[in-house]
This record gives structure tokens, sequence and C-alpha cells, in this order.
């Protein structure tokens, strides 16, 4: 009698009820399962409403139409679209712990998932360059960083994201080799990729790469502003306001771009010790520590539109005239945003 019940308590946790080789379901309360998919909502709602209000600013003011803002405009637009296909069905495993989508569809998600963070990862990058160009390099950097080169930097942030992700997951000779999709070879109702050591550390080299060029950026823009607050001091009362203004601009860049690395490494780095740990030494970590490091990239997204967008006056008044329809005002995409 007791293995019966035993038995029958299995059999409502799993995620394929009646099916062989189901995996289990962790049990949650009715209230717990509310909770957690108000915060899964709350979170999707954030970074597709911050990113739409970037993607809407700098589409609709003709003030803010330049290749910095044209960069961070393609950035938003991966970002939202990770809260839009992404994120929604990621919630939907991380709180039922079981993949009901089917086998293929996991397959694409993953794509969709790996193509997206990729492509952020990339923009981001790029957008640390542009930075130091622009701080580095001012009397040069409207000839370095001209509209038809940040085109080119944007087709590369998509297409090398799609490439590399799609003819990774996509490729029969890989897959064979990986044995990639955990379903088919353990349970089934469940979505995850295990990696060979070797694609762990490709994994590694792409994703922390980009973090350690950030943070080099980071630290010279940050020499160069120190540089100029020296010469800034050494010159005449005249002459301080003229040069304060530009000290302030660099100061600003070399802040925000150090928040920004700030944002990459807190978001990003427990999935990379995460992916390495599982390549390398076949650990799985409990439930709740393995979502937490899985969901920590996508909150990367949520942070940049604050970093890169609200950050700056003109954009809060952008999101100002964006707020309460004065957007829809005639000639309202010729209004100045850098005035005070």
């Amino acid at each position: 009698m007791s293995l019966v019940t035993t038995r029958s308590a299995q059999e409502i946790y799993l995620c394929y009820k009646n099916t062989t080789n189901s995996c289990l379901r962790i049990p949650r309360s009715f209230g717990t399962l509310v909770g957690l998919y108000i915060v899964c909502g709350f979170a999707v709602l954030v970074i597709v409403l911050g990113n739409l209000l970037v993607i809407i600013s700098v589409s609709h003011f003709r003030v803010l139409h330049t290749p910095s803002n044209f960069l961070c405009l393609s950035l938003a637009l991966v970002d939202c679209l990770v809260g839009i296909i992404v994120i929604p069905f990621s919630a939907v495993r991380s709180v039922e712990n079981c993949w009901y989508f089917g086998d293929d569809f996991c397959v694409l998600h993953s794509c969709f998932d790996t193509f997206l963070c990729l492509s952020s990862i990339f923009h981001l990058c790029f957008i640390s360059v542009d930075r130091y160009y622009a701080v580095c390099d001012p009397l040069l950097y409207t000839t370095k960083v001209t509209l038809p080169l940040l085109c080119q930097v944007i087709a590369f942030c998509w297409i090398a994201s799609i490439v590399y992700t799609f003819a990774l997951l996509y490729s029969r000779k890989v897959e064979n080799q990986l044995n990639s999709i955990i379903p088919n070879s353990t349970c089934i109702g469940s979505c995850s990729l295990t990696f060979m050591t070797l694609w762990g550390w490709i994994n590694f080299s792409v994703l922390f790469i980009p973090c350690f060029l950030m943070l080099g950026l980071y630290v010279k823009i940050f020499m160069v502003a120190r540089q100029q607050a020296r010469i800034i001091d050494n010159m005449e009362k005249t002459q301080n306001t003229k040069y304060d203004l530009v000290s302030k601009r660099e100061k600003k860049a070399a802040k925000t771009l150090g928040i920004a690395v700030g944002a990459y490494l807190f978001c990003w780095l427990p999935y990379i010790l995460y992916s390495l740990i599982d390549a390398g030494f076949d650990f799985i970590p409990p439930p709740v520590i393995g979502d937490f490091m899985y969901w920590t990239p996508y909150l990367n997204s949520a942070c940049n539109p604050f970093i890169y967008g609200f950050f700056y006056p003109w954009f809060r008044r952008a999101l100002m005239l964006i707020t309460t329809g004065k957007i829809f005002h005639k000639y309202s995409s010729n209004v100045n945003l850098y005035q005070d």
C-alpha cells in the first residue's frame, strides 16, 4: 500500500503523466506559482518597455540620429526581442521546471536565446569602442566613426551572432558530437544544453573576452579623464568654463562605461562560471542556483536602457515627451533635446 501511495505521489510531480522517462517537476503551491509568474511578468514588462522607449526616442527625434545613438538603438532592439521571444518561454520552464513546447521548439528557443544574448554582448563591446574614440580622440571622432561604418558594425553584431549560433546548434555533425539536447538522452520535459569541454572554453572566450576589452577601454578613458582634469586645473579661470564642459563630458562617458562594465560582470559572470563548471566538471547545481545563474544574463537586457539611455538628460526629456503624448504633435521630431 505504501508503495502504491509513493508511486502515485511521484506521478503527480512528473512533467508528463503516464509517460515513461518523464522529468520530475518541482512541486510548488498555487500562491508560489502566481508570485513567480508575477515576478517574471514584471521582468518582461521592464525589459520590453524600457528598450521600446529607447527605440522610439532615437527613431522619432532627429537630433538623436547620430551613429552612436543608432548603435544604442540596435542594442535596444536586441534586448527588446529578448523580452518578447526568449524570456516568456524561459519563465515557464523555470517556474514549472518543465518544458512543454516540444524538442524542435526547444532547439529554436535555444538558438534565439544564444543569438540575441551574444548580439547584445557584441553591441556592448562596440559601444565601449565608440565611447573610447569619443573621449580619447574627439578631434578625429567624426571622421573615424561614420554612419556607414556603424551600419557595418551593427550588421556584424547581428550576422555574426546568427551564423555562430544557428550553425552550431543546427549542425547535424555538432549535434551528434555534443549530444546537445538533454531530453533525447535523459528525460522528457527538459530543455537545456550540455557542452563538451571544448565548447565550454569557446563560449567562455566569446562571452568573456569582450568584458576584458570593455574593462581595458574603461581604464584608458579614466586615465584620459584624469589627465584632462589636471590640465584644466592649470588653466586660467577665464578658460575654466570652456574646459569644464569637456571634463564633465569625459567624466560622464567614463562613469557610464564603468557602470556598464560592472553591470556586465554582475549579469554574465555567474552564467559564464556555470558554463565552465558544467563543461569541465559535469556538475549540476541545485535548481534554485541553476535558475539564478541562467537568469542573470537576462538582467543585462533590463540594465542597458538605463545605462545607455536614461542616464543622459536628453533621453529623460525624450521620455517625458513620449509619456505625455507630445510626440504626436506636429514637428515634435524637430525638438532639440539638448537644450536645457
